[in-house]
């Protein structure tokens, strides 16, 4: 199957869907060149998972589309995609020789020798039994069968939830190798910020369902900055420049887009990718409650 060189790995157009009258997504659009490596994070209920299941065709979407090397996903995987949810799916009562050969069953494209590999590099057994299995190897037995389909587009739903460092650094290596060797577009959900900057080059940030921020990391970073200064003091801001404000007793940092200079007595950091994620995070929390807080007022 040929598909256009042109195109974006995956795009997601005005992505929205609707569960029970209320918005999981709404509006989500974006677009990850080929070869890219990229967070998707947001707090718990921001629509990460649906956005992952309606890229790897489990779901439809409510509104808009989901594309693939530019073409649609149609309630199925796409050919040139593979998918690791979460709960690392596995049939306990299987072996690990007998799910890969299940995949080779099952999956048009296929290559053996892909998971054989990996499995050999992590020791572990084609005889042994899913349900024996640790969480450390149950991940990465679930990784080389979706490696095993060759993907260009490879989803990832908390690939190291529940890891130990070890385990987490051995994944994280296995996905890097295979980006470096074939050129795999990743998109991971994570709540590991720390292992992220190392690890991706690009962010997708969702908000209730709304994708807050979105581009390159470095570009990203290059275009926020904290100022820190004192409490009492009051600055100008630009329209729309501030994303999240916190005060203490004594000092202000506040979390700016295109904000320009400093102004006099306030310092500039440049934000780590963890601490730029927390400040739209805080941002977005606030702004709940804000609204929480304004509906309950409107109902008295």
């Amino acid at each position: 199957m040929s598909f256009d060189s042109e195109q974006p790995a995956l795009h997601a157009d005005r992505v929205s869907k609707r569960f029970r009258g209320a918005w999981a997504l709404r509006d989500a659009t974006f677009a990850l060149p080929r070869g890219s490596v990229t967070a998707l994070v947001g707090a718990n209920g921001a629509g990460k998972s649906t956005l992952l299941s309606i890229a790897a065709g489990l779901m439809p979407p409510s509104e808009g589309r989901m594309l693939i090397l530019g073409g649609p996903v149609h309630r199925r995987m796409h050919p040139a995609a593979a998918f690791l949810a979460q709960h690392k799916p596995l049939y306990d009562a299987f072996t690990v020789g007998e799910h890969l050969r299940l995949g080779r069953e099952l999956n048009e494209r296929w290559n053996q020798r892909t998971a054989h590999d990996l499995l050999d590099r992590h020791r572990i057994s084609l005889d042994v039994r899913a349900g024996v299995l640790s969480t450390g190897q149950r991940a990465q037995v679930g990784l080389a069968l979706a490696l095993a389909r060759e993907p260009d587009v490879l989803l990832l739903d908390e690939p190291a939830a529940a890891l130990d460092p070890l385990a987490r650094d051995d994944l994280h290596r296995t996905l890097m190798a295979e980006v470096a060797q074939r050129g795999t577009t990743v998109l991971l959900s994570s709540h590991q910020l720390h292992d992220l900057q190392d690890l991706c080059d690009r962010l997708v940030l969702l908000d209730r369902g709304s994708v807050r921020l979105e581009g390159d990391i470095d570009e990203l970073l290059d275009e926020h900055r904290f100022l820190i200064g004192s409490a009492a003091d009051e600055v100008p801001l630009p329209a729309g420049a501030l994303v999240h404000e916190r005060r203490a007793e004594r000092q202000a940092t506040l979390l700016m887009r295109d904000g320009g200079p400093p102004p006099d007595g306030w310092a500039a950091e440049m934000p780590t990718l963890e601490s730029l994620v927390l400040g739209y995070l805080n941002s977005g929390r606030d702004r709940a409650e804000g609204d929480l807080a304004e509906a309950g007022g409107g109902r008295r």
